[in-house]
Formats: C-alpha cells, structure tokens, sequence
C-alpha cells in the first residue's frame, strides 16, 4: 500500500501547554488503493463522506489554537475515517464492530456495505492505526513530560438528525456534547465545558456519544492525563450534511481557546 498523504500531523504549540486538541475525523482524503477496497461507486462514497466526516473540525481547531492565549499542541488526522478509525479499539472490545464500524468499517452510516464482509483489516491497521496510536501516545508522554499533566480535548461534530449506525442516539441531541469518561474527566473540567459553551444554546453529557480518546498506556492508570469529547452539532456551524460553513464556525472557535485557556 502507497500512503499518498500523511495520515497524521503534530503541530506543536506552546512548550508549557499541556493541552492537546485531537481532530480524528475532519479529514476526507482515502489514498486510491485503499480506495480500491471499497464497494461504493463515487456517488455514493461522496454522499457517505458527506455523513461520516466531521467536516471543518479541522479548521475549528485551528482558530481556536490561533486564538488561545496558551497555543495548544494539535494532533490532526489527515486522512478520511474511512481508511481507518483512529478512535476505535482494533479488536473484539469495540461494540461498533456490531454494525460494521470498527476499527476498520465494513458498513456504511445508513448500514450498506462498504467492504467486502471477508476483506482482512490487519493490513489497514498496521499501515494506518498502529502508528497513529504510537503517534499519540508519544504525543501525550511528550506533555506529561514537559508540564507534568496532558490534557486531551478531543474535537468532533454530529448530525442533527440520528443515523441509522449510531447504537445510543436515542437520548438528547444538544448543540454541544460532552463525552466524559469515569476515570479521565475530573468533574471540574467537564465543568468548565459547560460554562464555556453554555452561549450556544445548552451542553449535554455523553448524549448522543459518550467516551473519550485517551492512549491505551494510559488509560485507567495515569490520572494525570486528562480528556473531554467535544462533540459539536453540525447545524450549529454548517450546512448538513457536508457542506459549508456558517456563522456559528468563529464563536465556537472562541469558545473553545476559552476552554483550552481556563485548563492550560
């Protein structure tokens, strides 16, 4: 397999930040020979990318970092969550597995196939996931090194409107959600959160998507790496699905380098 753009990027921000903004899924590329393992025709695999991708999360995190007081590290997924799932386990743990949205999806959003049932992941995942794994994890023993903490703010998007993949969609859709997990996410932070984009038109927690991305070395053990899901819903910022920006795209942006500057 040819990589035909990076499939990740370190940009790095102030030496005493502790903060790391994690965009996983702004990203649409698909290299073409992964490309070539995909059952949709183009149509079909635009309109998908149209659902699946948190489009201009990227870029959302990016004017929050320009606008922080402390610049926040950003470890940002080049490529399309199509390629592979950086957020996902790559084994049997991963409850997506149970409608084809694992590590490495074989179904679709709206539950078609993406890949042929019986195409092996194992080479997607060690061209793709494990090193990005690895590229986190140096990344947040990098923080802890440097300041003694690591503070993980993982930026997302999702749909207005529930899609047919999503296993707890069921409950709230507020215009921001915060994805919290028992161990990593002190009561105070998801706190802040809330006060930060409260303007917005209200917070939930872990309604409609619940967790957060913390590197397997640390989590469970190491209380001093810290992480919220920012989840941000899409008719909040831009036309859905997969269109473009709107107003809301810059006070967003603001509320977040808030965020980063009240935990840095």
């Amino acid at each position: 397999m040819s990589r035909a753009v990076p499939s990740f990027e370190l940009l790095p921000g102030a030496d005493e930040s502790p903060v790391i903004l994690h965009v996983p899924h702004s990203a649409r590329e698909i290299p073409p020979d992964v490309r070539e393992g995909i059952v949709l025709d183009d149509t079909a695999l635009a309109r998908e990318l149209d659902h699946i991708t948190d489009a201009h999360t990227a870029e959302l995190a990016g004017l929050a970092a320009a606008a922080a007081t402390v610049t926040p590290w950003r470890f940002v997924n080049g490529l399309s969550r199509l390629v592979v799932d950086p957020e996902r386990f790559p084994d049997e743990r991963e409850e997506m597995r149970a409608v084809g949205m694992g590590a490495v999806y074989t179904r679709t959003t709206h539950g078609l196939p993406l890949r042929p049932a019986d195409a092996d992941p194992q080479p997607l995942l060690r061209r793709y996931f494990h090193p990005y794994a690895q590229a986190m994890t140096a990344a947040v023993a990098d923080r802890l090194a440097a300041t003694g903490r690591a503070v993980v703010l993982d930026v997302h998007s999702y749909p207005t409107s529930r899609l047919p993949y999503e296993l707890h969609g069921d409950g709230p859709r507020p215009p921001v959600c915060l994805g919290t997990d028992a161990f990593h996410t002190p009561p105070q932070l998801a706190a802040q959160a809330r006060k930060m984009f409260e303007e917005f038109g209200g917070t939930g927690v872990d309604s409609p998507f619940s967790g957060t991305y913390v590197p397997l070395e640390f989590y469970g053990t190491k209380s001093q790496v810290t992480a919220l899901m920012v989840e941000i819903r899409r008719d909040t910022y831009m036309t859905e699905p997969g269109g473009a920006t709107g107003p809301g795209l810059v006070p967003l942006a603001s509320a977040l380098a808030a965020l980063v500057d009240a935990v840095s």
